[in-house]
């Protein structure tokens, strides 16, 4: 482990770590242009998350979250950079090496509708990583393996015959986690899980990934745009912009006092549940610079009320500012603050 990863890792025993990790794609080119633009999905990343932890992934859509996610499971190749399970480099095992690794890292996708095959029936869909990587197992062994999976998210065995069509999303997305759980994983890649679901059955699939977390002890990466749902699941919050990771910090650290300009605009977007209170509201400019061509410098400086020159001159490392504490902003002398209020509001009534 690198001495950066290591300071930015939680308590506890590493379980997987990203190091150094780009995933680039290359765009355009021809049989008569052979020069080829990329889009830097991911770039130079680096983080550890320990056995039982969940790190929260927040940021704007297009940022390189989900992307981030496969890639640490090797659903794509990996540009550059290593990542490592169990303290085992996995960056270029094949097919066959690779093969008795995957039981210990799933994959929760965000929707529920679309990751279920409607043509399997439940007992198919959570069974099908048995038939994958258990064919030892006999119909029995399977069966129990199956009843246990569902029992787990909180479904009966009497809709194992049944077809996705037949069940609501929050139920959908149940048996796309049991399908996760069945091979008993270490580690759980959670893909804005809730984003596809009613505000009531997200708060039911939250309970339910805490409630395994605790009685699985499984680590996760937990994906999501929305900061009330990660600071209510997560141990550490991880922010990313254009590819990059701009702030980490444990949860309530960072959403007391956050470091970045950019996570900062990120909370002042966050509803206040109070109508009487108004929360200063930071409007970003323009839109998220395009990978293909990022910004010299920090990539968030054309849109920050802070930036200055020097911003521009080169890529601002992630150094800790305080403790387990680190961001990717050279301005120190900055009061960030994410529950910034402008006092009670007289009602109009």
């Amino acid at each position: 482990m690198t001495e950066a990863t290591m300071a930015i890792a939680g308590d506890g025993v590493s379980l997987v770590e990203a190091r150094a990790l780009r995933q680039w794609f290359p765009v355009g080119g021809s049989l008569l242009q052979r020069r080829r633009d990329v889009v830097r999905a991911v770039d130079d990343v680096s983080f550890t998350i320990t056995r039982g932890e969940v790190l929260g992934l927040v940021g704007e859509s297009g940022s390189g979250k989900s992307t981030l996610g496969r890639a640490l499971l090797r659903m794509t190749e990996p540009t550059e950079g290593q990542i490592l399970f169990e303290g085992r480099d996995i960056t270029r095992l094949g097919r066959s090496a690779l093969r008795p690794i995957r039981p210990r890292m799933q994959f929760v996708f965000q929707d529920p509708f679309a990751s279920l095959n409607p043509r399997m029936t439940v007992r198919q869909i959570v069974g099908a990583p048995l038939v994958i990587q258990r064919p030892e197992l006999d119909t029995a062994a399977c069966s129990a393996r199956i009843a246990e999976a569902l029992q787990t998210v909180g479904l009966s065995t009497q809709y194992a015959d049944r077809y996705p069509h037949e069940f609501s999303g929050g139920q959908r997305q149940r048996i796309g986690i049991a399908r996760a759980l069945i091979l008993h994983p270490s580690f759980l890649v959670a893909d804005e899980p809730v984003s596809a679901l009613d505000v009531s059955i997200q708060a039911q699939i939250v309970n339910l990934l805490i409630e395994v977390r605790k009685r699985l002890g499984v680590a996760m990466l937990f994906i999501s745009h929305d900061l009330a749902v990660v600071g209510h699941l997560c141990d550490r919050v991880a922010v990313m912009y254009l590819g990059r990771i701009v702030e980490i910090a444990p949860t309530r650290t960072l959403f007391r006092q956050p470091r970045h300009p950019y996570t900062e605009a990120l909370f002042s977007a966050v509803p206040v549940p109070d109508p009487t209170m108004r929360r200063e509201r930071i409007i970003l400019r323009g839109d998220m610079p395009s990978p293909l061509a990022p910004p010299s410098g920090c990539a968030f400086r054309g849109r920050c009320r802070y930036a200055l020159p020097e911003c521009a001159s080169a890529v601002p490392p992630l150094r800790a500012v305080d403790g387990d504490h680190w961001t990717r902003c050279i301005r120190d002398d900055l009061a960030l603050g994410c529950a910034k209020t402008s006092g009670r509001v007289q009602p109009s009534f």
